[in-house]
């Protein structure tokens, strides 16, 4: 039952890190390694799946924008999601590689739901820049060991 605490505290920080709330994955990720709490993989990849799947109700939010975007709950500031629009048609699906960025990458997720773009592309980019993040993570910290 301890496993499922650890693994379960990793995956909804991670949900919720891709979301508007302020919550620090990473912290948690290095926490619970740095404790020697749980497998560093699976961790790993349990941070990714959820951070990633978090990115997806963005993506669901980006599909409704229109309706969505003048109330007052919105995540994402107009001007925020403008300027990731601008980047998003400029640099186009490779963008999604950085929606871990704080900030902007929230916005990027959203405005790739707006463009319509298809979620198995959405999915396969975000989650390895996501996955890449919390890797470096990870083997930093092996090698502090």
């Amino acid at each position: 039952m301890a496993a499922l605490a650890i693994y379960g505290a990793m995956f909804t920080s991670a949900f919720l890190a891709a979301t508007i709330l302020p919550v620090s994955s990473e912290v948690v990720l290095a926490g619970l390694i740095a404790g020697g709490r749980g497998d560093p993989v699976l961790l790993l990849a349990v941070a990714t799946i959820g951070n990633t799947l978090g990115s997806v109700v963005n993506w669901t939010l980006g599909r409704g924008i229109d309706t969505l975007k003048s109330r007052r709950w919105f995540p994402i500031t107009r001007e925020r999601y403008q300027r990731a629009s601008r980047s998003f048609r400029r640099f186009g699906a490779w963008l999604l590689l950085f929606a871990w960025l704080p900030v902007v990458g929230d916005a990027f997720t959203v405005a790739a739901g707006a463009a319509r773009m298809h979620l198995g592309i959405f999915v396969m980019l975000v989650a390895l820049g996501k996955a890449a993040r919390y890797a470096a993570i990870v083997a930093g910290l092996w090698m502090l060991r």
